[in-house]
């Protein structure tokens, strides 16, 4: 796994009620319930963003998700490219997801 990965894994498992899964062999996901709010791959991430979606829509490095999860808002990052998002950014970005995929309940108690 490479570090830029295992950063953003160790960051997404911090949330209330997440875990890491398999579904696709190779593939890794974060879920938070068994819904999925972060793709890992060691080239590419994906997110739910209902508010900055179409910034980061903007940029060279982001596409809308493949099998129509574009439409409801999920983003590819390609984090093999050279002009990428920071760190934070995507940091920022797994929060953006999780908010929108978690229960309200859940997301509550992150503002406690």
């Amino acid at each position: 796994m490479k570090a830029l990965t295992r950063t953003l894994r160790q960051h997404a498992l911090r949330y209330p009620e997440t875990r890491e899964d398999f579904p696709w062999e190779e593939d890794r996901v974060i879920k938070v319930r068994n819904k999925i709010f972060v793709f890992l791959g060691d080239g590419s991430i994906g997110v739910k963003l209902t508010h900055s979606n179409q910034a980061a829509l903007g940029l060279s490095c982001c596409s809308p998700m493949a099998y129509g999860l574009g439409k409801s808002g999920w983003v590819t990052i390609d984090v093999t490219r050279r002009r990428k998002p920071s760190p934070e950014l995507l940091k920022a970005w797994i929060d953006e997801s999780y908010r929108a995929v978690a229960p309200k309940t859940l997301v509550a108690r992150l503002s406690q």
